[in-house]
Parts: structure tokens; sequence; C-alpha cells
């Protein structure tokens, strides 16, 4: 068992879960979630009182950019170490979770809790890890999410893996082995968050896993399954928090700069808690990521996407198709022969090039159509509506072209992403 995850990106971990406490109030969604809809976060404030919770373990992206974010970052780091010292977080060492989410819709969302070797990640395109980017990251994220990371005493994850296991080998063949492990938890979520339930792997399915994981990182397997030929194996895609997970890789390759080469392998920071989840999940729903723009005329943003690309015209037909709104109004765009190889990087690239240097104008990725119309009723907002992108498409997108446009699709509504619950210990 153990030589097997020892050749493996993925592995168990001295996990962390909270004890003697509401597991529904401590439990929040992912931290980059509703930035444009500072009320979501008011409301879980309001809910969590003085109740110990991740809440205060976390920094809502939104605030990212506040005049008190470097006292933010020290009352999270002083509270982590608190809750630490009270023993509010017992400690399960090398251990699995196989993690069960009922979503609001009803569907379960089935995941193995575990660690990613950020040695054998990287969000480079066309790199040739395990472990990959699945879009472009942009760096200027970074260092905001470093100056969080980097002092904390410990790390919980948003991050989702996805691993292309057609024939459900690896994780769901632990649903029907749910009797013969130990419960590590069961609570409703908050926020139509749905009910998560998690189990603790013991070893016979520690094996199974491991073997699973093994049997699909083969590379003859790989390269049958994708008509490649020897191409290096792609493991595991980076689903869900792409920037959080090389936040990660920055702060263990700072680590490694002033640590001599024989203690890297034991470094806390090497790793990063993750959730892996099989591409082929029946509740995983790939969602189009929608884009608005704040601060500026929706009529002299739709000129300059005119003006970008001459041989667009208005209404839908052959070509990339860009839905946009704004105030009562509702339009298209069809760019016709785009350079890009979908919708969202004919758009993307656009908006990049014209929000260059422009004071006063935001972006902003929303999840949700719905909220894209609500948003798009305030003065000087234009959105943009986008196709969703089919899954299958992933895996040899991302072996063949490296990275796909930022913020191309999203798995499942804001309410569906993952809610922090799990924790690891990063520092010494």
């Amino acid at each position: 068992m153990n030589d097997l995850f020892e050749i493996l990106p993925f592995r168990p971990a001295d996990i962390l879960l909270p004890q003697n406490c509401d597991l529904g109030l401590w439990s929040v969604v992912a931290c980059d979630q509703y930035t444009s809809q500072p009320e979501y976060w008011q409301r879980v404030e309001e809910r969590v009182g003085r109740a110990p919770s991740s809440l205060r373990l976390i920094l809502p992206e939104s605030c990212l950019d506040g005049p008190s974010v470097e006292t933010d970052i020290m009352e999270i780091n002083n509270t982590m170490s608190r809750y630490l010292r009270e023993g509010r977080i017992a400690e399960y060492p090398h251990s699995l979770i196989y993690v069960e989410r009922t979503l609001d819709n009803g569907a379960v969302r089935r995941g193995l809790v575990g660690m990613v070797d950020l040695e054998q990640y990287d969000y480079e395109p066309g790199s040739p890890a395990q472990v990959r980017a699945t879009e472009g990251t942009v760096l200027s994220r970074i260092p905001p999410r470093v100056a969080v990371r980097k002092n904390a005493p410990i790390e919980l994850p948003h991050v989702m893996l996805l691993t292309d296991d057609p024939e459900r080998t690896g994780i769901e063949p632990l649903a029907r082995e749910t009797a013969g492990m130990e419960q590590v938890y069961d609570f409703d979520l908050m926020e139509r968050g749905g009910h998560l339930a998690g189990w603790k792997l013991g070893r016979e399915q520690l094996s199974a896993v491991a073997g699973a994981l093994q049997a699909l990182a083969d590379p003859a397997a790989f390269n049958a399954r994708y008509g490649t030929q020897d191409q290096p194996v792609l493991l595991f895609a980076v689903g869900d928090g792409n920037h959080s997970l090389a936040t990660a890789k920055e702060c263990y390759e700072r680590q490694k700069r002033i640590t001599p080469q024989d203690q890297w392998e034991t470094l806390p920071s090497r790793y990063a808690l993750a959730e892996l989840v099989n591409l082929h999940d029946e509740s995983l729903e790939f969602e189009p990521i929608h884009r608005v723009v704040f601060g500026a005329e929706p009529a002299q943003v739709l000129s300059a996407l005119r003006m970008a690309y001459p041989d667009a015209r208005e209404g839908e037909g052959d070509g990339h198709v860009i839905r946009y709104l704004y105030g009562n109004a509702r339009g298209a765009l069809t760019v016709p022969d785009p350079a890009a190889q979908l919708a969202v990087g004919t758009l993307q690239s656009f908006l990049d090039r014209w929000m260059e240097g422009r004071s006063g104008v935001s972006l902003d990725y929303i999840h949700g159509a719905e909220v894209v119309e609500e948003l798009t009723r305030r003065p000087k907002a234009i959105g943009f509506l986008l196709p969703p992108m089919k899954k299958e498409e992933l895996f040899p997108t991302v072996i063949h072209d490296g990275v796909l446009p930022r913020k191309t699709f999203s798995m499942g509504e804001a309410h569906d992403k993952r809610f922090y619950l799990e924790a690891r210990k990063i520092r010494l």
C-alpha cells in the first residue's frame, strides 16, 4: 500500500477535523465565491456569530484588497493557533476521507480528501507534470494569496482535483463500503450548501484506492486512452482552486530556497490538501463562468468589442456567439472563424486587452445567469453570458493545448462549491 502511494502525486495526509462544535456553523463556502455579493458574507457572519468557525480562518476574496487586510491576516493566523491550542481540532494521521456531498438539487458528489505532492504539480502551460492546471494562471493573483498562506499554521482547502476514470475504479467503489469505515462527520451545510458526510478509509480501502490510481497512471494505458504516443501522463487536472494550488506551490518553492535539499521531502509545505473527484461523477456538471464589467458604459464596451473583431456581426450565427446584457437590453455578437478554440477565449482575449490601463473599470467572474441579470441592472455594468463546456473535452484540451482560457468553467453553482471543513498543518 505505502509503496503504491509513494510514487503517486495524491496520498494520505494527517487530516485535522473540528470537534466539540456545531459543524454547520464551522463549515463555510470557498473564499472565492460571492465576491460581488457582500450581503452573502454578511448573512454568514450574522449566522456564525461567536461560534467556532472556518469563517475565522479564511479571508474572503472580496477582502483581499481591503484597507485592513494585513490586520485581518494576522487575526486569522492567531485564531488558527488558538484553535490548535484549545483542542478545537482533532488529528487523523495518515488518512484519506471518502466524502459524499448531497447538493442542493439532491445529486450526490463523491470525493476523496487527501494531499497532493506539489513536486508533481505545475501550473505552467504545456507542463509534463502529473498534476496540471486547467486554466492560465494570473501571476498577479498569487502574491496576495501568498500573504494569507505564508505564515498560516494550517491550511483549509477548496481545491478540487479531477481524475479521468470512466470505469469508476477509484472513488465510486467506496460508496459500497461505508458500513465498514469510521464515519467522521455527517451534517447539513448552510446557505443551500446541501449535506456533507465523510468516512475515514481503512487499510483495505486505502490499498484499493492506491491500486486504482496506479492503474490510471500507467503510461501505456494513458496513451491508449487519449490516442497519443509517448505523452507524459496527466493523472489529475485542477478543477477548482487553480490559483489556490498555485499559491501553495509558490509557498513551497520559497521554503525550498531556505531549506537543505535533503529536507525537502519532510517539509509540510511540500503538500497541499485537496479533494479528488472523478470527472465522470454523474453529479458533476460543468457550468459556464460569465463575465460582468463594472464602471464602463455598455455601449462603449460593445463598440470596442466590434472594433476588435471587425468581421463580427450582430445576432447568433456560425462562429463564437457572445451574448450580452445590460439594463433592459439583450443581444448577441457572432465572431466568425475565431482564432481561439472556445468562445470564452475570444471574449477574454478582448477583455484583457481592452481593460489594460483603464482606471475605475473592473471585471468579475460570475456563476449563474440569474446573478448576471441582477448585477447588470446597475448603472455602468454590462454582462456577457457564455456557453457551457463539455466536460469530456477537459483532459484532451489540457493534454494537447496546455491550458484553457482563464475561468472557462465552473463545477456547479456557487452554493455547490466546496465548503471548508478538513484542515492540515503546513508549518513545523
